[in-house]
């Protein structure tokens, strides 16, 4: 019988999607890609298939499971298995530097960036950047890995040859220039199916905390927390949110085979909107989705069921 797939490395991250299955009654099987096998002798079974790799699956001991995955999904591909969040998806959760390109690509605005290789190059980016605060970032990210805020090149130069330094997963660090929101908040665009489900406002007041944001945890010598002026959640959803980057955004998902995905931007104090992170495999926050009647597990759900159905029609 035909069933849907879920390929992924972390079982809490998919646990809420399987609540979710099970709920609608729907036939899966979860493939965990920590490690294992590609038989490419043989044909894959019948089904739909959705991958949930993630780049930071190296932080939870699953150093090559974005490699494994790599080779299923081109094996599935090749025996035309209609599979959701294929190699393209993967290509981008994978690389900033190419999420980059192809946002930009859509006249989609992202931060000015250059990627380093090599302590010296990061110093000696930061200092082309000519910018009098920036960040550092992983290329091969996820979690806000290697996320620091930086108001100069020396404190810079301190860090990257300090005991504190995250050496990146691909060996490549971006030097980006820092946008500051004056509301200290950045927006969160979740897309189902490649169409736009909801925005969840993301508080950052108190720092970065790890996703659905673009997370990063940093000391006060690099990013000193602004003040709470009062409590609030941290996450929410935006009641009638409607922007004409929305578009852009779901012409990109369109142009790069991607059906699910979390873009995040954030909105400088002249109103402009930057946009900086591509996760193709998305979380969604509870107490947010609870207090606005939306949740996104569930319609993921209800569209892995269309598109099962559509494939694999009852007779």
């Amino acid at each position: 019988m035909a069933k849907i797939y879920v390929l992924h490395e972390n079982q809490e991250w998919t646990d809420h999607l399987v609540k979710r299955l099970e709920e609608l009654q729907l036939p899966y099987e979860q493939w965990f890609l920590s490690e294992g096998t590609v038989d490419l002798t043989v044909e894959p079974p019948e089904g739909i298939f959705y991958s949930r790799m993630s780049a930071s699956s190296h932080t939870r001991d699953h150093i090559y499971a974005p490699e494994l995955t790599s080779a299923v999904l081109a094996w599935l591909e090749r025996h035309g298995r209609r599979v959701l969040n294929g190699s393209s998806a993967l290509r981008l959760e994978l690389s900033k530097v190419k999420q980059y390109m192809e946002l930009e690509k859509y006249g989609i605005k992202t931060p000015k960036t250059i990627a380093a290789v090599g302590k010296k190059q990061i110093v000696k980016a930061a200092e082309k950047l000519g910018v009098s605060a920036f960040i550092t970032k992983h290329n091969r990210a996820g979690k806000g890995l290697g996320v620091q805020l930086f108001h100069s090149v020396d404190a810079l130069g301190n860090y990257v040859e300090s005991d504190a330094f995250e050496k990146p997963r691909d060996g490549v660090t971006l030097v980006q220039e820092y946008i500051e929101s004056p509301e200290h908040s950045i927006t969160r665009c979740e897309f189902v199916g490649g169409k736009f489900v909801y925005a969840v406002r993301v508080d950052t007041s108190e720092g970065f905390e790890l996703c659905p944001a673009d997370a990063c945890q940093v000391g006060d010598l690099f990013c000193p927390a602004g003040e709470k002026v009062e409590e609030k959640p941290k996450f929410q959803i935006i009641d009638g949110f409607c922007e004409p980057i929305i578009q852009k955004y779901e012409e990109l998902l369109r142009g790069n085979g991607i059906q699910v995905a979390g873009i995040e931007f954030i909105r400088n104090a002249a109103g402009e909107i930057y946009t900086y992170d591509i996760n193709t495999n998305t979380n969604y926050n509870s107490d947010a989705e609870a207090a606005a009647g939306k949740y996104g597990m569930l319609e993921l759900a209800k569209y892995l069921k269309k598109e099962l159905e559509q494939i694999y029609v009852k007779n």
